[in-house]
């Protein structure tokens, strides 16, 4: 668990044994069942989220029905909203699969960052990636077609459509999950075709 994090922060920046240590004494990992809800709509948290293994999800409830906003996997990282504003939670966050996260709240990373202040700076690298990344995905899903932004998913992140239940991929997609069914079904027929003609 803690190589696969430390493989990780060493792409960014390198840490001497006493920094490795210091990570392993903050006690941070915490193995999480497929299923739980970490975080309810109306609850406060303090709770940042850095996914080692598995998936998370980020969903509204819209009129009874679930709206699937983001999904983060291995080495992705999720501070929610109300640790910011420190107001209630707007949306869930729940494990798609079983999951082991890196757990932290502000406090722990005050303390962490004047220790060891290399730990704030790979925070703000990572804080920068992830923002523009999510502009991207934004961007692309405002300007696509459903079609589009199931190609796009394929393209980008094909694990996705594996270890994730497919109303919850639909949901996200923006469609109902028979509307996805049949997209996937029109998108295999072509690619029968296209194999046959080629």
């Amino acid at each position: 668990m803690h190589d696969l994090l430390f493989d990780f922060i060493s792409k960014y920046i390198s840490l001497t044994e006493d920094e490795k240590k210091a990570v392993v004494s903050l006690a941070i990992f915490r193995s999480v069942k497929k299923g739980t809800i970490l975080l309810r709509e109306g609850e406060k948290s303090n709770d940042g989220y850095f996914v080692l293994k598995g998936c998370i999800r980020t969903y509204y409830i819209v009129d009874g029905e679930e709206k699937t906003t983001a999904f983060y996997t291995e080495m992705e990282a999720l501070t929610p909203h109300c640790v910011i504003n420190k107001a209630p939670s707007e949306y869930f966050i729940s494990c798609v699969n079983d999951s082991i996260l890196l757990v932290s709240n502000p406090d722990m990373e005050t303390e962490i960052f004047s220790k060891f202040p290399k730990f704030e700076s790979l925070c703000r690298i990572l804080a920068e990636e992830l923002l523009a990344k999510q502009q991207i995905n934004f961007d692309e899903f405002k300007t696509s077609s459903p079609e589009q932004r199931y190609l796009n998913l394929l393209e980008k992140r094909p694990d996705l459509v594996q270890r994730v239940p497919q109303h919850q991929l639909a949901s996200y997609l923006g469609m109902k999950p028979q509307s996805l069914s049949r997209l996937r079904a029109r998108i295999l027929e072509k690619s029968k075709v296209l194999s046959v003609i080629s």
